[in-house]
């Protein structure tokens, strides 16, 4: 039965991705670049495309670290994952990470009345309507659980509105709302646009009691929120 379950799983995906694929809508994609530095030291890049298929969308997202020690590297990162969402809920994900030569790969689809994934820890059952830590969907901030891509975990999840501040956005200040994400690894800040709740920043925990710090370079254009499909209950 598990074999049969994750055949059904790989071959979900596969058709899912490759329709996508052939099928994007004329709409405009959007994307976001990130700028990464831990405790304030450049260490890569974190790239976000969202792409229309009518009801569905595409997100494709690629990560980059290089964290260097007296000119050696002393941790690699590298992180891919392709999400297709439907009405605010995930159709399916498919995300590959090297974490410093560890493996790990988080595959899921969504079936009947449940979304079936596979991960380290094996396969599992979710609720039907799952959200990843999609950080450019806001609706996510309305979320209880979320599933982390890179591990496959569903973690609870509190999110509490903290305030309101200039973020800089490709050098320019931006009025921003700040959001605190109360997860697992611990406090996640966010920070949104206040005029049209794109996202534009974030600032999550390290081992070390480091920061790593998401400096934004490219953000969707003004509004880009609003196409967003937020979830539907």
């Amino acid at each position: 039965m598990k074999i049969n379950r994750i055949k059904g799983i790989s071959t979900l995906i596969a058709c899912g991705i490759a329709s996508s694929a052939y099928a994007v809508d004329d709409v405009p994609g959007k994307q976001w670049q990130f700028d990464v530095a831990l405790d304030g030291k450049p260490i890569g890049s974190h790239t976000f495309e969202l792409q229309h298929d009518g009801s569905k969308q595409v997100l494709t997202t690629e990560a980059s670290f290089d964290v260097k020690f007296l000119f050696v590297t002393a941790f690699r990162y590298r992180h891919q994952n392709t999400e297709i969402w439907n009405d605010g809920c995930l159709l399916s994900i498919d995300a590959s990470t090297d974490s410093n030569g560890k493996q790990l790969e988080v595959r899921g689809a969504i079936g009947d009345r449940s979304f079936d994934l596979l991960s380290a820890d094996g396969s599992t059952t979710l609720p039907g309507c799952v959200q990843t830590f999609a950080y450019w969907n806001p609706a996510i901030l309305e979320s209880q659980k979320l599933l982390n891509s890179q591990t496959g975990a569903y973690e609870d999840v509190t999110v509490t509105l903290e305030g309101r501040e200039q973020v800089p956005v490709a050098g320019e200040p931006v009025d921003a709302l700040r959001y605190r994400l109360s997860a697992a690894a611990g406090d996640i800040t966010l920070w949104y646009s206040a005029e049209d709740n794109t996202w534009i920043g974030l600032e999550a925990p390290a081992k070390g009691g480091r920061k790593i710090r998401y400096q934004a370079v490219v953000v969707p254009d003004r509004d880009a929120s609003q196409q967003l499909i937020a979830r539907s209950d």
